[in-house]
């Protein structure tokens, strides 16, 4: 414990000497260091995914410097104006920890993942939330929204019985989006995205994650299309835009079978 404290020791004060003598430091703001800090949540989601435990490392690293940077960013701000300092975020999260786990630091019995989920929500609303999406960021990916919201109302009981239930409302979507293809593009569009919601449940109830479950197919289809296009380059026949579509599907199955073992590994 004691050297995991050295090291935030040391990261703090880094840091302060950085914002006093640094320019690039000293010039940045709360707003200025947002999308950094979004390209640097990406990066240690891509790391996540490509499993790779030294990138992680160094990722987390890098996400623990946005977090000491805007607790810096804020401390040089008077406590009058809303100012605060690391300690503040620290014991802030510590309590509601604390709070959040009666089954742990009080006399509340949970068993199970999904009676803490439930006691989660239900406490939130008795801090103050007026509704159990509140946590929910309006800024969050679609696809993360959905699926968010969904795990957000399961928590207070707001769900279907089984999947079987879940399975038949994709079907029954699926239909009203055919039925609207060729009638009525707005309302095809508003019935592609109860499709996607209904699909989004569905995973959910099978402990799949459409984020990342769609992420892995843009992952396999990127390498998939570069290894057609590198073949199709070092083959000296016809390029890429020259070939019909049968054509391509040749190279296009030849990358699959090629890559085949690389994306079962992963």
């Amino acid at each position: 414990m004691e050297e995991k404290l050295a090291a935030f020791a040391r990261l703090l004060k880094i840091m302060e000497e950085l914002r006093e003598k640094c320019p690039w430091d000293r010039k940045q703001t709360l707003d200025s260091l947002r999308h950094l800090t979004i390209e640097e949540t990406y990066e240690l989601s891509e790391a996540i995914l490509d499993n790779d435990l030294e990138e992680v490392q160094k990722e987390t690293g890098d996400l623990l410097l946005h977090m000491v940077f805007y607790a810096q960013i804020a401390s040089e701000i008077s406590a009058d104006q809303g100012g605060w300092d690391i300690a503040d975020s620290l014991n802030g999260i510590c309590d509601k920890l604390v709070d959040r786990h009666p089954h742990i630091y009080g006399d509340v019995e949970a068993n199970d993942e999904e009676t803490v989920k439930a006691n989660w929500e239900q406490l939130k609303l008795k801090e103050g939330k007026k509704s159990v999406l509140e946590g929910v960021p309006n800024g969050l990916p679609s696809l993360v929204k959905a699926y968010r919201m969904q795990d957000k109302v399961r928590g207070v009981g707001f769900d279907w019985d089984n999947e079987h239930q879940v399975w038949d409302k994709v079907e029954e979507e699926l239909a009203e989006f055919k039925a609207e293809l060729d009638v009525d593009a707005e309302r095809a569009t508003d019935e592609f995205g109860d499709v996607l919601f209904a699909l989004v449940n569905f995973a959910r109830f099978k402990d799949i994650n459409p984020d990342e479950a769609l992420e892995r197919t843009n992952r396999r289809f990127r390498k998939r299309f570069q290894f057609m296009e590198h073949a199709i380059k070092h083959a000296g026949g016809k390029s890429l835009s020259e070939m019909t579509l049968a054509e391509m599907n040749v190279h296009w199955e030849a990358a699959k079978k090629a890559l085949a073992s690389d994306e079962k590994k992963a």
